[in-house]
């Protein structure tokens, strides 16, 4: 008696490489987290198909972390970028193989990303965008902190400068230093209002400082592609 394939599930390509003579290495995005996969006759249909933002439906095959790919196929829209657009998809899927354990299920992750590339695909503001999905990966993977309140739990004064412990959240200093937030943006931040001014700028230090950590001291290369020859 034979028994059933698997179910296919949603995913998503974040990278894919070149693997013996006619293979790909790909890791995806699922809902059940980050899984690696062999697919094989990488040069046929299927290989057209395993590339970056394309919205797939794909049987994985095997018990071990190494999986196979078995059926693939697209599913509902795909996000077709271009420029900056492109630069950002980039970068959160470099993020998400720095960051995101294998196989450890994370379907907010999933359902983020999957609306994140629909609206960088719709020309929405990259910087808003970004900063929420790295706050909310942050977040999902247990490391985020209040932007209201202190390591103390006191409420975040706007006229207080922070500075960001890490592992424990924001801590108001009196002298000034490298490197600080000032109240009234990181008040802004949690509210995302994007339209206070300086909001932008300093929730971009924050994610970069609170990111740096988790990232090992290696930079991201997907980073580079946003500096301007």
């Amino acid at each position: 008696m034979s028994q059933n394939p698997p179910p296919a599930q949603p995913a998503y390509v974040l990278h894919s490489r070149a693997y013996r003579e006619t293979s790909a290495l790909v890791d995806f995005l699922t809902p059940q987290g980050r899984l690696r996969a062999v697919l094989r006759s990488a040069r046929g249909k299927a290989g057209t198909l395993a590339r970056p933002f394309v919205a797939l439906d794909v049987e994985f095959r095997g018990k071990g972390e190494l999986k196979n790919v078995g059926r693939m196929e697209s599913s509902g829209t795909s996000a077709w970028l271009n420029g900056e657009a492109l630069f950002s998809g980039l970068y959160l899927n470099e993020l998400l193989i720095r960051l995101l354990p294998a196989e450890d299920p994370h379907p907010a992750v999933f359902d983020h990303y999957a609306a994140t590339l629909l609206a960088l695909a719709e020309g929405r503001p990259l910087e808003p965008l970004l900063r929420s999905f790295e706050w909310r990966l942050l977040d999902d993977l247990g490391y985020g902190f209040s932007l209201n309140t202190d390591v103390h739990g006191e409420p975040i004064a706007e006229d207080g400068l922070y500075r960001l412990q890490v592992d424990a959240g924001l801590e108001r200093v009196f002298l000034l230093q490298p490197g600080l937030f000032n109240g009234v943006e990181l008040l802004a931040m949690a509210e995302a209002d994007w339209s206070a001014t300086g909001a932008l700028s300093a929730a971009k230090r924050l994610m970069r400082q609170a990111l740096a950590v988790h990232l090992g001291g290696r930079p991201l290369v997907s980073r580079e592609l946003f500096r301007k020859p």
